[in-house]
């Protein structure tokens, strides 16, 4: 999959009003579960113990919300590569919802759509409407708007 290259306010206007693209499926393994909990301390059973998970409600471990949501860079850098930057800010994300959770083992992806854009005295605002897909299945597992602001040099 080949990434957008983009260096400039005029470059990302381009593509306003369209898809962006798709990033990779990535895998959202019990480890990666485990490590996220150990650094948010947030060991709630239906994310870290796979026996009693068992029994619970999703059947297995699923990953946390927020892991869901902090994979987003990761994922995003798969699909734009910004550069001619001083520096890049996270602005704000809106309209968040948590559609479907992620199990253990399952497979996401982001899926991007370049809402909105303006130049702020120099500054790029971005405005991105997203959705993070689980391989196989209908709903979303997370949806949104997320902001960035871009300082090219």
């Amino acid at each position: 999959m080949e990434r957008l290259r983009i260096g400039s306010y005029d470059e990302f206007a381009q593509y306003e009003g369209k898809d962006l693209g798709q990033s990779e499926w990535l895998e959202v393994t019990q480890d990666r579960i485990n490590q996220f909990a150990d650094a948010t301390s947030d060991h709630q059973w239906i994310h870290v113990d796979p026996e009693r998970a068992k029994d619970g409600p999703f059947g297995q471990t699923i990953a946390h919300g927020y892991l869901t949501l902090s994979l987003l860079p990761y994922l995003w850098e798969q699909i734009v590569d910004v550069h001619n930057l001083k520096m890049m800010v996270n602005y704000g994300m809106d309209k968040m919802r948590f559609g479907k959770e992620v199990r253990s083992g399952q497979r996401i992806r982001l899926v991007t759509h370049l809402a909105g854009i303006a130049n702020l005295r120099g500054i790029t605002k971005v405005e991105i409407k997203f959705h993070i897909e689980i391989e196989g299945e209908r709903k979303h597992a997370l949806e949104g708007l997320c902001t960035f602001l871009y300082y090219f040099s």
